[in-house]
């Protein structure tokens, strides 16, 4: 049996993949050659998609009300994770008010007439005497007329009352209480003068008696005078302990050539050590 051999795409020829929603991929060429891609392509990308939704272990209806258990889909948005009311129900807020709704709207026209208020009027006399000077007219007869042929009125406020007045003391006496009298007969006597006189002395006592027991209270201070009075220059330490044969033993040692030249280096000795620190004169030079 002869198998029938298709027409290859050439190598110069370009090649488009068309890609159809629920059908196999197409390869199509420039002169009309169509043919179909292996079926493994499809298998493999039903395989990956099964294994994205792939679960292990026990899938419950609860876990479709979890969001975090919830994974978003390639190009699609997060499915709601809670639950929603059915086919049946209606979205929004119940009016429970029975107008007639749309169509009686429609079809009829429903006025509402303003309701009149009577409002109680009073005349204006500031008003009815502005206009009676404008007019010429000056004295109170001219005055009377005008107003028994002319009215002008204005609205009474029922609504706001007047503030009713403070209940004061029948004997409450108004304005800037006056101030007291001045002695003159203090003034003449210059009780001002002796007032302020005992005053200042019995401030100055009290300040006094303050400065002696601060005296008092304090501490007497020391001088270098007073301090060296009291010091006394500690005694020669006791000498350390010595076996008694070692006492005796001369010196086998002696730096100094003659006995002229250590009675000379020992009275140097002295006159410098008047300028250096130490009990024995052996420290550094006093500076200050």
């Amino acid at each position: 049996m002869k198998r029938k051999q298709r027409n290859p795409v050439p190598h110069n020829q370009a090649v488009c993949v068309t890609v159809t929603k629920g059908a196999s991929p197409e390869v199509t060429g420039l002169s009309g050659y169509r043919e179909e891609l292996p079926s493994s392509w499809e298998q493999s990308r039903k395989r990956e998609s099964a294994m994205e939704n792939e679960r292990f272990g026990v899938v419950r209806d609860s876990m479709e009300d979890n969001t975090l258990l919830q994974r978003a889909q390639l190009g699609t948005v997060r499915r709601a994770s809670y639950p929603l009311p059915g086919a049946d129900f209606t979205y929004g807020v119940k009016s429970y008010i029975q107008d007639g709704g749309v169509a009686l709207a429609l079809g009829q026209w429903n006025s509402i007439e303003a309701k009149t208020r009577l409002r109680k009027l009073e005349r204006d006399y500031v008003a009815l005497n502005r206009e009676a000077v404008k007019s010429g007219l000056v004295t109170a007869h001219e005055h009377q007329v005008y107003r028994n042929h002319h009215q002008i009125w204005r609205p009474l406020h029922e609504g706001c009352t007047k503030p009713q007045g403070l209940n004061l003391p029948t004997n409450m006496t108004f304005g800037i209480s006056t101030r007291p009298s001045t002695p003159i007969g203090d003034l003449l006597d210059h009780r001002y003068q002796r007032l302020w006189v005992e005053q200042q002395r019995v401030a100055q006592e009290a300040l006094l008696l303050k400065s002696k027991e601060k005296i008092k209270k304090s501490k007497v201070q020391n001088t270098r005078t007073s301090l060296l009075r009291r010091y006394q220059p500690p005694g020669d330490p006791a000498p350390l302990w010595h076996l008694p044969r070692f006492e005796k033993v001369a010196a086998h040692l002696d730096t100094f050539r003659t006995p002229e030249l250590r009675q000379k280096a020992f009275s140097a000795h002295h006159s410098d050590a008047v300028a250096r620190r130490g009990l024995h004169g052996l420290g550094i030079y006093n500076i200050s």
